[in-house]
Order: structure tokens, then sequence, then C-alpha cells
């Protein structure tokens, strides 16, 4: 039984969750403007993405090698 209501729980506050960070619409099925006006320009995520996956690359060996000394 406890574990049902373990379930039930976690259940309903995953599903919640999706629920309360939803958009408002603006009624006509679509999406588009509603109480706080339009979508925001998207951020461009392409013109430094060289750099983060180096800088990526060379933290995971640091890592990886800093790890490596303790055994």
């Amino acid at each position: 039984m406890k574990n049902l209501l373990k379930f039930c729980l976690i259940s309903f506050f995953m599903m919640s969750n999706i629920m309360v960070f939803a958009q408002p619409g603006n009624g006509d099925g679509g999406g588009g403007t509603g109480l706080e006006g339009g979508d925001p320009s998207p951020a461009p995520i392409n013109s430094k993405l060289i750099l983060l996956a180096a800088l990526g690359i060379l933290y995971a060996i640091y890592k990886f090698k800093k790890t490596t000394k303790k055994i």
C-alpha cells in the first residue's frame, strides 16, 4: 500500500509539473500571443559551439587525469 501511495504522489507531482509551466494560449488553438505577448526571438547557439566543445573536452581530460593520479 505504501508503494502505491508513493507512486501516486510522484506521478501527480511529475504530471502537475508539466501543467504548471505550460504557456497560456490565446484560445484559437495555436500558441501565439497571450497574456505576455509573443514568443521571444531564439538565442543563437552555433556561434561559439566549437569553442564550447573544445573546452568540454579539455575539462574532461583534466578531470580524468586528476582522478587517475589519486588511484
